[in-house]
C-alpha cells in the first residue's frame, strides 16, 4: 500500500489558471489507489481561490485545513478557518462552498460519476461524466423544457 504525506507532498503548480485562481495541488487518491473517495491537496497563496463558489448534486465533499488560515465561503457567509478545522459540504445547495487562501487544505469527495455541479454566482451548470473531455458547462438561462424539441 502506498502512502501520501499531506504536509510535505510535492505539488503541481497550476500556472494556466488566471489571477485569483492560482494554486498548487496533488491528487491523493491516484497515489494511494483510492477508487471510491477522491482526494486532493491544494495549497493557496493569500487571496487565491480553489474554484468558483459551487455545489454538487450527488456528491458530498469534506474540507480539512492542514496549514494556514484560509477563508471559507458558504451559504451562511464567510469565516476564517484554522489548522485542524474540518467541514462537510452536503450534496445540494446547502453544501455550496469556495475556499480562499492562504493555506494548505485537503478536499475529499465521494467519487460519483456522472454528477452535476452548479455555480450560483455565474448561474452556470456543469456536467461531470467519467471522461473529463466530455465535460460541459452552460448557463442556466440556456435550459429548455423537458418536451422542447421533441416531435
Amino acid at each position: 500500500m502506498e502512502s501520501f504525506n499531506l504536509l510535505d507532498a510535492e505539488l503541481t503548480d497550476e500556472e494556466e489558471r488566471g489571477e485569483g485562481w492560482r494554486l498548487r495541488w496533488a491528487s491523493v487518491n491516484s497515489v494511494i489507489g483510492g477508487t471510491r473517495i477522491g482526494g486532493s491537496v491544494y495549497e493557496l497563496d493569500a487571496g487565491q481561490w480553489t474554484f468558483p463558489y459551487h455545489y454538487h448534486h450527488g456528491v458530498e465533499e469534506w474540507l480539512l485545513v492542514l496549514v494556514g488560515e484560509p477563508t471559507l465561503r458558504t451559504p451562511d457567509g464567510e469565516r476564517q478557518l484554522r489548522p485542524g478545522d474540518t467541514v462537510c459540504f452536503p450534496a445540494g445547495a446547502a453544501g455550496a462552498h469556495a475556499v480562499r487562501g492562504p493555506g494548505r487544505i485537503l478536499m475529499l469527495g465521494a467519487r460519483r460519476v456522472p454528477s452535476v455541479v452548479v455555480y450560483p454566482d455565474s448561474d452556470k451548470v456543469g456536467t461531470r461524466p467519467a471522461d473529463p473531455s466530455d465535460r460541459l458547462n452552460f448557463p442556466r438561462s440556456a435550459a429548455v423544457g423537458y418536451w422542447d424539441g421533441e416531435a
